[in-house]
């Protein structure tokens, strides 16, 4: 009878550890997902301060390129109306980009500057890089 019954115990835990109910799982966590965007900023310049805008960005690109996460900035001037300035800029995670980078000293410098060479806020959209 005892060996039966020491049958059915083992049995048992079998039972209970091989349907994972016995055992102890540590959910790992996963590391963050980065995603890669591509942002494109359009500005529009006053008329006679195109020189100064791009200059200063010029400038503020020089501080941005010292971020984490910072791919790649490119400046374009529209060649028939220097008014019209784009930023293609890359960047390896859009997470730090909405945050962070948004709130970067030298961004929010540029902001407050702006306002002397800018007709406005930009239009920026965002674009998922595929791979």
């Amino acid at each position: 009878m005892r060996s039966l019954l020491s049958f059915f115990i083992m049995m048992f835990f079998l039972s209970v550890t091989s349907a994972g109910m016995g055992t102890i799982r540590r959910e790992r966590k996963s590391p963050p997902v980065m995603k890669e965007i591509i942002v494109l900023v359009k500005y529009k310049a006053l008329p006679g301060k195109e020189d100064l805008a791009i200059k200063t960005l010029a400038g503020l690109l020089k501080q941005v390129s010292k971020e984490p996460h910072y791919v790649n900035i490119v400046l374009h001037v529209d060649p028939m109306d220097k008014t019209n300035i784009l930023l293609y800029e890359q960047w390896s995670d859009e997470d730090y980009y909405k945050g962070d980078h948004m709130k970067t000293h030298h961004l929010l410098q540029f902001m407050s500057d702006s306002r002397a060479f800018l007709a406005g806020p930009p239009e920026i959209s965002f674009w998922v890089v595929e791979k």
